[in-house]
């Protein structure tokens, strides 16, 4: 749009576009009875001049590699998105808009990943969504680095964010926000809903901090709209956020929850509730709306809206025609940017990861744990992570690759700070984005931090990997604070979250591989801090796959089953000979994967545990929640019900009865 006063044509097309944005909104949640009407009136303007003026995007491919990303941190707000996937041209009809919150409708009380085209991410939990975008931001300008050329940038985007002053209240904003300061991500555009309200009333009940200089002091451009119903300083700002190349910007809209409402705007009553079909009755008058039907979307508006489709149809053409130039020039590269999209994996990568033998000597699990991973990140570009100030501890470092830092984007490691929260949410985003594979390490305890974000990527089905160690009470002298315990049962309780714990360098090799060739889960790798004895691969061949299996058997049938994971089952195959000494046969099962396990077939389980055989202790050094399950009424289990204690790992272990003679004496006592 040109400078100066726009004709009132046009302000007429905006007022109107606008309002349609607001009504649909208010409708909407109306007819579900649930719902907040407040954020997507107040945001409407916003949304309306970033949709159709700003953002680049294709509402009839929404998965155009190389489209601006736009993320609703604030995800309460839904309306507001589906009004405008609807409203521009997405593959969501107007039905859909009339049955939100309703079962198996595409428009759900919280967007939702993979359930509704052009919804780049599962948003609700507040704060997430900003931490998503910065790790969007940060693929975008990693894959730059490495794939633009002189004359040929096949990837130039950007990432906005919508958010309000609940996201900012959260910590992980504040992680996120720190980090893509640092890193200048100029391509990261926020959108601050400054409206002053939250649930319980004013957020000057809980929240008066200076949000601008917050964001000055974390090295973001911070651009304030005096009037966040004036399309034009709205797109003024957009702009100039773009305009911007060395910080990531922050746009403030003062804006009015419940924009037009005459006894509810500026008021926590239209947070969260419906605003009733009198008071819509009366916003309605008060916008100056004509149409009487709820759902109604005037032709001028639905024309307006719907040039989107035009748009984005001709800038992806000229991507394409781009890409095409860039295809006949780097053609190696151009190959390696489908890989990167497409997850390609080589038919028998897996050969090239490391061979461990017994011979080799005690490793810890975290150890290998690194190995196979600089194996792996020979093998596949698009391997990029890190750790939360941890790498060497964690073994996470690509070695040979630089640091992602700014102005240094190509770089595979990238340092996520003391963040563990923003590191999980941060890699959601990254893998969303497309053409990455995520990974990020931290000690086990600290899984705690950066539950919400495994929860959200388990609800997605995102396969980033976790890379967890220091994983029991053997971390030792640093004492409980520092020794996990109910970690292990707090993961396995994340539906869709494929925890493994591998006994050994052969069996952590076969999780990395697994990890890799994951499509629909989040994996997380449990890794020892001490060294354990590395065991022969012939008995561990594809045991890992299966999730557990027979590592030592006896001869006929078994009267007792010791089932373990991780450091616990070399202790079990030292009871397991102790036992045969006293003419007792046992079978040693290592169990790496509860999740891996129960994807086999019934045949296969009972095969591994036959349901004759009564008599089974599992051993875990964490707490025994869950093993119920394997050990059925006549087992026990040898775990923790408490926290561990400071002292040297091995003297911790054996106080806490990890050992092979606490086993053996369990076992006489369960088959007397």
């Amino acid at each position: 749009m040109s400078k100066g006063t726009p004709p009132k044509k046009q302000l007429a097309i905006d007022d109107l576009c606008i309002n349609t944005i607001r009504t649909l909104s208010m409708d909407a949640v109306q007819k579900a009875n649930s719902g907040h009407p407040g954020a997507p009136m107040g945001l409407a303007p916003a949304g309306y001049v970033l949709w159709t003026r700003v953002m680049k995007h294709n509402p009839k491919n929404p998965d155009w590699p190389d489209r601006d990303r736009f993320v609703l941190s604030g995800g309460h707000a839904s309306m507001l998105l589906y009004s405008l996937l609807h409203l521009t041209g997405y593959d969501l009809s107007l039905e859909e808009i009339q049955n939100f919150r309703q079962w198996g409708s595409q428009t759900p009380g919280h967007p939702e990943y993979g359930h509704t085209p052009g919804v780049e991410t599962t948003t609700g939990p507040l704060g997430q969504g900003f931490a998503n975008a910065v790790g969007m931001a940060m693929a975008e300008r990693h894959l730059a680095a490495n794939f633009n050329q002189p004359g040929h940038e096949i990837v130039d985007h950007h990432t906005f964010v919508m958010c309000g002053d609940g996201d900012q209240m959260e910590g992980v904003t504040s992680e996120a926000a720190s980090l893509a300061g640092h890193l200048g991500l100029s391509k990261l555009i926020c959108l601050y809903d400054d409206n002053g309200i939250s649930i319980e009333g004013t957020t000057s009940i809980a929240f008066t901090e200076n949000v601008a200089k917050r964001f000055d002091a974390y090295r973001w451009q911070v651009i304030k709209v005096k009037d966040a119903s004036d399309p034009d300083a709205i797109e003024q700002a957009l702009l100039a956020a773009k305009a911007e190349t060395n910080k990531p910007s922050m746009i403030m809209l003062k804006t009015h929850i419940a924009h037009g409402s005459p006894n509810k705007q500026d008021t926590a009553d239209a947070h969260g509730a419906p605003l009733g079909e009198e008071e819509i009755r009366l916003t309605k008058a008060e916008l100056g709306w004509k149409e009487e039907k709820p759902f109604a979307i005037p032709k001028q508006a639905l024309t307006a809206f719907r040039r989107c489709v035009k748009a984005g149809e001709e800038a992806e053409a000229r991507w394409k025609k781009a890409y095409q130039a860039y295809n006949r020039k780097h053609p190696r590269l151009a190959d390696n940017w489908v890989n990167a999209l497409t997850r390609f994996m080589p038919k028998g990568w897996e050969a090239n990861l490391p061979q461990f033998k017994p011979e080799d000597g005690p490793m810890a699990t975290r150890a290998a744990s690194g190995k196979v991973l600089n194996a792996a990140a020979a093998i596949f570009p698009s391997l990029v992570g890190g750790s939360a100030d941890l790498a060497p501890s964690n073994k996470t470092f690509i070695d040979g690759s630089p640091e992602f830092q700014k102005n240094r984007y190509d770089g595979r490691n990238v340092r996520f700070g003391v963040r563990e929260f923003a590191m999980g949410a941060i890699m959601s985003g990254m893998f969303l984005h497309g053409g990455v594979r995520p990974y990020g390490g931290t000690f086990l305890v600290f899984s705690d931090y950066m539950r919400p974000s495994i929860r959200l990527a388990a609800l997605m089905k995102l396969p980033v990997v976790y890379v967890f160690t220091h994983d029991s009470v053997a971390v030792g002298e640093d004492g409980p604070t520092h020794q996990p315990v109910e970690h292990l049962a707090a993961l396995r309780a994340i539906p869709n979250l494929t925890v493994i714990r591998p006994a050994d360098a052969t069996e952590t090799a076969q999780a990395w591989q697994r990890a890799i060739a994951m499509n629909d889960s989040p994996v997380a790798l449990i890794l020892s801090r001490q060294k354990l004895p590395i065991l022969d691969a012939k008995l561990t061949a594809h045991g890992v796959e299966k999730g557990g299996y027979v590592l030592s058997d006896c001869k006929g049938k078994p009267r007792i089953i010791l089932i373990a994971t991780g450091a616990e089952v070399h202790i079990t195959l030292k009871a397991q000979e102790m036992l045969a000494g006293k003419g007792i046969s046992a079978r040693v099962v290592s169990m790496p994967s509860w999740e891996l396990f129960e994807d086999n077939s019934t045949e296969f389980k009972n095969r591994i545990l036959p349901p004759a055989v009564k008599h089974r202790i599992a051993v875990e050094a964490g707490i025994p929640m869950g093993w119920e399950r394997y050990v059925g009424p006549g087992g026990s289990v040898i775990g923790i019900d408490g926290f561990g204690a400071s002292a040297p790992g091995g003297t911790v272990l054996e106080k806490f009865g990890f050992t092979a003679d606490k086993i053996v004496e369990t076992a006489l006592r369960m088959l007397k």
